[in-house]
């Protein structure tokens, strides 16, 4: 016969404790789905100053037997992961009568396909950007709705290119047509925006940390509740079993809602500041973004590597003078050199970025595999302040729906902005027309 147990009795073990109650008062954590949730469709669009040295930016060879020039040679690990597109243009970049001033006007277009008011006031005006309409539109699905990042500071106001405010060489992301979207360049500040204030993160860091390494509750109990079961009926046995069997069942849940909280900690610890090493800041504001797409902090960013006209030099590549002043080369065979070099060094830097996506499985691929990553800008040749002949290329496979490690090559003066139509369409942003596009980009699926 089984001896009457208190509904105050618990089983005991190394400072744990279970109750006995109904065990209708146990409610689950959560409800797992059956079928493992499709991934996001990430977007980035990343620019670059002055133009290119086009002589080694684009393939002779069309299709995926193309061979790399030299400058795109660092992107060898991604080649199956990427498009190389020309035949691009931006109409609305060109002066169209308003004169001087091509770097402003080509940053406020390069995502916006807009002529953008000539004025150094506060009267500007481009377009909404693309990055912007696709967060309008999805931005509520994450905690930011975009990010727009940036590795060098810039001006929102005054005159900064002939005529131009400095908000047009600033700026490529534009929420209206009259507000651009300033960007944020110090790595401290994206990591408190992205996951919170550091000492905070640490903390759950060390609390998570306790939680995944503790050791069962009903393993530490499991004497006790043997020697209870001793003492019982048939029938009590059945219900004890059941019972273990449901706390089980909750102590599993709440392990999986601690682990499914560790993936949502940020892996890497908040950085100091901005790092003097040009190469080094970079890379770690790559990272972020890497992990902010990884948290699905956010789905949608710009980064500007540098601001368009930048003069910046590059002594660790042995280029010690300014980037602007060598765009101006004149068919000087030296500075076209240099210009190389530079170009080759920030697709070196988009390279890493683009393998670091790789290396982050997501669902049945990789992080890469569920995005779409745009590299370029709205000058072709800095000499010629040309606005087609747009280097560009397209990382991942946007979940199937682009054909990488091809060269494709459209029609003379084919509109950027159709790019950007397709891409809207991808993340499910349905747009009857964007900027001075003509339509959607064929051929970006093979």
């Amino acid at each position: 016969m089984s001896r009457q147990i208190s509904r105050r009795t618990v089983l005991r073990g190394l400072g744990a404790a279970v109750a006995l109650p109904a065990l209708e008062a146990m409610a689950p954590l959560r409800v797992f789905a059956g079928d493992t949730p499709k991934p996001p469709l990430r977007m980035a669009f990343f620019s670059i100053p002055n133009g290119v040295n086009n002589t080694h930016w684009f393939p002779k060879d069309v299709g995926a037997d193309y061979v790399p020039p030299k400058t795109l040679a660092s992107l060898a690990p991604v080649r199956n992961d990427l498009l190389v597109i020309s035949g691009l243009a931006h109409d609305k970049a060109k002066a169209n009568g308003d004169g001087p001033g091509d770097h402003a006007r080509s940053n406020a277009t390069y995502l916006t396909g807009c002529q953008a008011r000539k004025t150094d006031g506060r009267d500007i005006r481009a377009g909404v950007s693309v990055d912007q309409i696709a967060a309008e539109k999805n931005g509520s699905k994450t905690r930011l709705a975009s990010l727009e990042l940036g590795c060098e500071k810039g001006a929102m106001a005054g005159n900064c290119d002939s005529g131009y405010s400095c908000a047009y060489s600033s700026a490529i992301s534009w929420k209206s047509p009259t507000l651009p979207m300033p960007k944020e360049i110090n790595p401290r500040a994206v990591f408190t925006r992205l996951f919170g204030d550091p000492n905070q993160i640490a903390e759950d860091r060390d609390r998570v940390k306790q939680a995944l390494y503790r050791r069962s509750v009903l393993d530490l109990v499991g004497e006790d509740a043997r020697s209870l079961d001793k003492d019982l009926g048939l029938a009590d046995h059945r219900k004890l079993e059941e019972y273990l069997e449901a706390v089980r069942s909750i102590e599993k849940q709440i392990q999986a809602a601690e682990k499914d909280d560790a993936r949502h900690l940020p892996a890497m610890e908040a950085p100091e500041g901005i790092p003097t090493d040009f190469p080094t800041y970079l890379r770690l504001m790559m990272d972020l973004l890497v992990v902010a797409f990884q948290t699905d902090t956010t789905r949608i960013s710009t980064f500007v590597m540098a601001n368009e006209g930048s003069n910046r030099t590059f002594p660790w590549i042995e280029v010690r003078d300014g980037h602007h002043s060598l765009s101006h080369h004149g068919g000087n065979v030296d500075k076209t050199d240099k210009i190389q070099k530079i170009d080759q060094f920030y697709v070196e830097q988009f390279s890493y970025f683009v393998q670091k996506m790789k290396s982050v499985p997501e669902g049945d691929g990789t992080l890469l595999d569920n995005s779409m990553l745009v590299y370029g800008g709205a000058i072709g040749d800095g000499n010629r302040h040309n606005h087609n002949d747009l280097p560009i290329l397209l990382a991942g496979k946007a979940q199937g729906t682009v054909t990488t490690g091809r060269h494709v090559r459209y029609e003379r003066d084919t509109p950027l902005c159709n790019l950007f139509l397709s891409m809207l369409d991808r993340v499910g942003v349905e747009e009857k027309s964007f900027g001075d596009g003509t339509g959607r980009l064929n051929g970006l699926k093979s």
